[in-house]
């Protein structure tokens, strides 16, 4: 499972990064948390799906999480993932308080995913104002899974990946234009990475 995070900036971030994901896309579902307001997030959305030539839904409560389909959280929500009585994983969407000032935040998300898929989850950390993903980055790493960080001279600005990153969280920490292609070999079995925290 492929969970994203990301705030200012990440919009052209989550385009250079996804164009080039189909195989990981087909392989695994992809959940994006972006720091957006309601409406903005239904554009994102669309907008996202013309780059990735594939469903892209806000997520919806009660949603099954399914390979082929990225989900991102709508503005003004918290989104999180559920195991349902059938094993399968399912979206939550929470109405609760702002999480680091955010609503939608990456720490729900991501310590969730650390609940639901443990090792199976690997969170990216994008380009972000703020510590939003390192609480949430702490639980996935604990959980068994990895953490992949934008690096400073890429990011807009480097306040989330620059956290995660100096917590000594990240598999690794790399330029935006790397992270697709890292992605792609890692989905497709190459793990020559994940793992070797520096």
């Amino acid at each position: 499972m492929l969970l994203i995070g990301a705030s200012t900036g990440g919009p052209q971030a989550l385009n250079a990064v996804l164009a080039g994901l189909a195989g990981v896309i087909a392989r695994a579902p992809v959940l994006i948390t972006q720091h957006m307001p309601p409406t903005f997030t239904t554009i994102l959305a669309e907008h996202l799906q013309r780059v990735a030539q594939c469903p892209v839904p806000e997520g919806r409560d009660g949603e099954p999480v399914n390979a082929g389909c990225i989900y991102i959280a709508p503005g003004g929500r918290h989104m999180k993932v559920a195991r349902r009585d059938t094993g399968s994983a399912a979206i939550e969407i929470d109405d609760g308080p702002p999480v680091n000032f955010c609503k939608p935040a990456v720490d729900p998300l991501f310590a969730s995913a650390a609940q639901v898929w443990g090792g199976k989850a690997l969170g990216l950390v994008l380009t972000g104002m703020g510590a939003d993903g390192l609480n949430g980055g702490k639980a996935l790493v604990a959980a068994g899974g990895h953490l992949i960080a934008q690096d400073e001279a890429s990011s807009v600005v480097w306040g989330m990946p620059g956290q995660v990153a100096h917590a000594g969280l990240c598999s690794a920490v790399l330029p935006l234009k790397e992270i697709g292609p890292r992605l792609a070999r890692l989905f497709a079995g190459e793990r020559e990475s994940v793992g070797a925290r520096p």
